[in-house]
């Protein structure tokens, strides 16, 4: 076996770093610098300052000898690059290799999932074997060996079951389950609803605020991703509501930190000009409200969230209107 994950982001290269004792791994970096760095110093300082990442990866700037001869592939670039990446190596990916999705978003205009696009750009691939990595997994406290839990959902058991004997150690548990779709709606969402949190926390809320926040918002994710076809269990497991409360609760998440500011009352742009990685949920919660249009769902907190970030509505401004919305019944 050798895995070759593509993109050397905080995420990309805390799972090739922590697969690579494990299994022959090559990361493959944009950046000839970052990938000269890894490969020289074991470091990744422009997306994990300050840790050594392990002495058997293997970093390359070169896309083609990344993927030759390789037995899994995992894309670890965000969803607005991700098309691109793969359309650029399509010719040398084999038909039958596992390919596994760290990307959690909506691809713009199509309104593609990751594992849609996947098979979009490779319409030979067996489907079966294109899967997602998700759930509560913020890079640094992996890195820092702390114990966490994620999910590896591929409609394929076996070859889920084989990823998961890859992944798992003794302080990171890796689970499997069948439903990529609900599993990939679950990580798009959860972006969306940490931009809130992040607004929440930057108007100087707190505890009762979070709570009552992530509990609607894990009934919004569900009523899209049941309705997008996904699995109701799915949204109270890791890939719903753990990644929920962890991405709404830590100031780690860039989706909390681009809500914070907007919470103090800064400009889109210049939060995100500060910002060195890439929060998903800027650009996906349009995606999320499309779909949410498509499939006729509510969806009143992920609504506000895009008021805030494409209207410039003032984040008090959203949170009065989502309070004083007409009363109804928990159920509804």
């Amino acid at each position: 076996m050798r895995y070759a994950v593509i993109g050397a982001g905080s995420w990309g290269t805390t799972v090739a770093s922590l697969i690579a004792p494990r299994v022959p791994t090559t990361i493959w970096s944009r950046s000839e610098r970052v990938a000269r760095e890894i490969t020289d110093q074991l470091r990744n300082e422009r997306y994990l300052k300050g840790f050594d990442l392990s002495p058997e990866l293997v970093a390359t700037h070169d896309l083609f000898e990344a993927v030759q001869d390789a037995t899994v592939i995992v894309m670890g670039v965000p969803s607005h690059g991700y098309r691109d990446v793969l359309l650029e190596m399509a010719d040398v990916v084999p038909h039958d290799i596992p390919i596994l999705s760290l990307a959690k978003g909506i691809e713009a205009g199509t309104l593609m999932r990751m594992t849609e696009v996947t098979m979009d750009v490779l319409p030979d691939h067996r489907p079966s074997i294109v899967g997602v990595l998700t759930g509560p997994n913020l890079a640094r406290e992996v890195m820092a060996g702390q114990p966490a839990a994620t999910v590896v959902a591929m409609e394929d058991a076996d070859v889920a079951a084989a990823i998961q004997d890859v992944f798992k150690t003794s302080r990171f548990r890796v689970y499997t389950n069948p439903d990529v779709v609900g599993s990939e709606i679950a990580g798009a969402v959860k972006n969306v609803m940490a931009i809130a949190a992040g607004m929440a926390a930057g108007r100087g809320f707190g505890d009762n605020t979070l709570a009552s926040l992530i509990t609607r918002a894990l009934v919004e994710m569900t009523r899209l991703g049941v309705a997008t076809g996904g699995d109701a269990r799915t949204f109270a497991g890791l890939a719903g509501l753990g990644d929920l409360v962890a991405t709404c609760s830590s100031s780690q998440s860039r989706n909390h930190q681009v809500g914070y500011g907007l919470g103090e009352g800064r400009a889109l742009d210049d939060i995100v000009a500060e910002m060195k990685m890439v929060a998903e949920g800027v650009k996906s919660t349009r995606g999320v409200l499309a779909l949410a249009a498509r499939h006729g769902v509510e969806m009143p907190i992920a609504e506000k969230v895009g008021a805030v970030l494409y209207d410039k509505v003032d984040a008090g401004q959203a949170l009065h209107e989502l309070m004083t919305r007409e009363a109804r019944s928990e159920y509804e």
